[in-house]
């Protein structure tokens, strides 16, 4: 952790935790975050989607809904940056407070609600960035509006307007905090959304196709998803988003709020269902691990049950902008230690050696 973010830190959890996050942003556009010493590690460099990684550490979606800072989050070490959840129409989310910090349990609670400015915002700050000639990888994640009565119509608008501008695309149908959207990861909802959003945009982009998953499906549900993605309908998939669940362990008081939990208590819970996952597909779709992810252990363990790539969000909360730069040395530094010389190589390398 930079020692002006020490300094910080405490003046910050004084402030509501969105508060405090709409200072973050307004740190990132104004230059004001310390950049911390990242070097390129050859050991990081993984090529998944035809697309080059610097290293398998992401920033996942939540934390720039609006792409108003990919390229300084990119500066911070992370290997690629996930932006949105971002709606065809601007949306205010749920009435607050709606973020919560979980501060005993190192967790957060959300219920925010798909709240950005819409994917027309979005996609003029991704074209000046295109325009610039920027490099680093943004990928882009869809929602639909709550008022929507045709959820497939939303992802198809949101796709045919920001694929040409992403890298990736990702079909957000997980979140717990817009009425009904779960019940779109059925088999039979989920192939009819794909089908439309793959037509409207596959004329004229290549950017991959990925749906991210809640941690909370039944077996059922997850071998439809994994037909899914083995019958081509989708590039990847996105292992997990927030949960529902309270585990008994939880200390902070704030862990009844009504929304999502992410941070530590979902490691373990998004762990399994990522190496559950990765044993139903073959090894044959690429996967994001995400969930409690807070040092390069984490993300080593994650690797290991079968992530190509790997996010986080809630620690950076904690641990402050240095976090990404010390996870990727961490990460390069265990699979030195196991003789892999590549991320790929040690993907999915529990099931390898029998452990899944």
């Amino acid at each position: 952790m930079s020692d002006p973010y020490r300094l910080a830190l405490p003046l910050l959890r004084l402030l509501p935790a969105e508060t405090a996050h709409a200072l973050a942003i307004r740190a990132l556009k104004s230059g004001l975050v310390p950049h911390p010493a990242v070097r390129a590690l050859p050991v990081l460099a993984t090529r998944v989607w035809n697309l080059d990684f610097p290293n398998p550490v992401g920033l996942a979606a939540g934390f720039d809904k609006d792409a108003q800072v990919p390229d300084a989050l990119l500066s911070l070490g992370f290997g690629f940056v996930e932006v949105g959840s971002v709606t065809p129409r601007p949306q205010p989310g749920n009435p607050r407070p709606r973020l919560f910090r979980l501060t005993e349990d190192q967790a957060i609670v959300n219920r925010m609600g798909f709240n950005n400015h819409g994917m027309e915002a979005m996609a003029q700050r991704l074209a000046r960035r295109k325009a610039a000639g920027r490099g680093g990888i943004v990928g882009v994640n869809l929602g639909k509006n709550k008022d929507s009565a045709d959820a497939g119509a939303d992802y198809a608008a949101g796709a045919a307007r920001l694929a040409p501008l992403a890298d990736y695309l990702v079909i957000n149908v997980s979140s717990p905090n817009t009425p009904g959207l779960r019940a779109l990861q059925g088999r039979d909802q989920l192939g009819r959304l794909l089908e439309r959003t793959n037509a409207a945009y596959r004329g004229g982009s290549k950017a991959p196709l990925l749906v991210k998953i809640a941690p909370d499906l039944d077996e059922a549900d997850i071998a439809d998803i994994a037909d899914i993605a083995l019958a081509g309908g989708i590039d990847g998939l996105i292992v997990a988003n927030t949960t529902i669940a309270r585990p008994d362990h939880l200390a902070s008081p704030l862990a009844k709020e009504t929304g999502g939990l992410s941070g530590p208590p979902l490691f373990e819970p998004s762990t399994r269902l990522l190496r559950r996952i990765y044993a139903m597909t073959r090894g044959r779709v690429p996967l994001i691990g995400v969930g409690g992810i807070a040092s390069g252990l984490d993300a080593y363990v994650k690797i290991r049950a079968g992530a190509s790539l790997v996010q986080l969000y809630t620690a950076l909360i904690y641990r402050g902008p240095a976090l990404a730069a010390r996870i990727t040395r961490e990460l390069a530094e265990l699979l030195t230690r196991d003789g892999f010389t590549s991320v790929a190589q040690a993907v999915g390398a529990d099931h390898r050696q029998g452990h899944g």
